[in-house]
């Protein structure tokens, strides 16, 4: 396992930059419109650069803080969108800015984590919510494992159904499961107790 926390995104944030397309980004905004009210709070769980993701919610409004464990992603998205407030943090590890949001989004991120930080990372996200609260996650439906193209470090989905059992675990409902154009699996659930 990689020491380095950033999972290899540290040494390739410009060729990241780069590669990275806007896909995601208008499926993103929507379902936001949709699960969530206006102005309302959410974390960008692994936000790297802010493009196309944490920009297409500030544009539409969305009270939006960010953290990713790579300085050299943070770096861009401080300069792509400097009102944000971001901090350098893991999801294992993160203080949530000491506070709870309406929605947690993850895309690109939870399948980067070996399955048991996958595990953290989802209790983390419940806790960084509220009663009622939504999370929106990117993984395949599918068990796989895979070399990351631009790191080369080993990626892995642990399978919707046991994405589904995380959530129950932690108190989360799987509501929706939808995919974007370029056939990635995103995953809205709900915590309970709103």
């Amino acid at each position: 396992m990689s020491q380095d926390l950033s999972h290899g995104y540290d040494a390739v944030a410009d060729q990241y930059a780069a590669a990275r397309s806007e896909t995601g980004a208008e499926l993103v905004r929507e379902w936001a419109k949709r699960a969530l009210p206006s102005q309302a709070s959410l974390i960008d769980i692994g936000c790297g650069t802010g493009e196309p993701i944490a920009r297409a919610l500030v544009e539409a409004g969305f009270d939006l803080y960010g953290i990713d464990p790579s300085q050299a992603m943070l770096t861009r998205f401080r300069a792509a969108l400097p009102e944000t407030p971001v901090a350098c943090e893991t999801v294992q590890e993160s203080a949530f800015f000491g506070r709870s949001f309406d929605a947690a989004v993850a895309i690109g991120v939870i399948f980067l984590l070996p399955g048991s930080e996958q595990v953290i990372a989802f209790e983390r996200m419940a806790q960084a919510v509220g009663p009622g609260g939504h999370v929106l996650f990117s993984a395949p439906n599918e068990v796989h494992q895979w070399q990351d193209v631009l790191t080369g470090e080993q990626s892995r989905s642990l399978g919707k159904g046991a994405y589904r059992a995380l959530l129950d675990a932690c108190s989360m409902d799987l509501v929706a499961s939808f995919e974007d154009s370029g056939g990635n699996a995103y995953h809205h659930a709900v915590k309970r107790g709103a």
